[in-house]
């Protein structure tokens, strides 16, 4: 048991390889968004950790298979961050900053479709908050 044990613990504290992920546009008002897309669990599981900067107007996406009141946390990931849960239709249901190599839990207020991580504060700054629409969102991939 031990052994299974050893190889599942350096399995989660490991440097998770980042895969090239796919892309695409999004706006928030007039404010346009390139956004890598998570759309698969493993993709999901990974997102933005190990990643030392990010430039201004890139985030990413988080697809979910369903709705729920999904939670981020920000173990093994460098960048502080903001998280905008997303209903079904782009709608910002609420914004969450977030402190890198923590494990406090950040959640949807309700159920939400996506998360858009973006760097710490780029909501804020812009005046997007719950209400808000975040443009192009129909077209993000089915989750997989």
């Amino acid at each position: 048991m031990k052994p299974i044990f050893s190889l599942l613990a350096a399995l989660l504290l490991a440097p998770v390889a980042q895969a090239e992920m796919p892309r695409m546009e999004l706006t928030a008002g007039m404010y346009r968004i390139d956004a890598e897309v998570a759309a698969d669990q493993q993709n999901r599981m990974v997102g933005l950790m190990q990643r030392k900067s990010m430039p201004q107007h890139h985030g990413m996406l988080f697809v979910f298979p369903q709705a729920n009141t999904h939670c981020m946390w920000m173990r093994n990931t460098l960048l502080p961050l903001s998280v905008a849960f997303l209903d079904e239709s782009g709608i910002v249901i609420n914004v969450e900053d977030m402190q890198p190599q923590t494990e406090d839990s950040h959640c949807a207020r309700r159920p939400a479709r996506f998360a858009l991580e973006m760097n710490l504060g780029w909501f804020r700054e812009r005046g997007i908050k719950s209400g808000s629409k975040i443009g192009g969102i129909e077209r993000a991939p089915q989750p997989r």
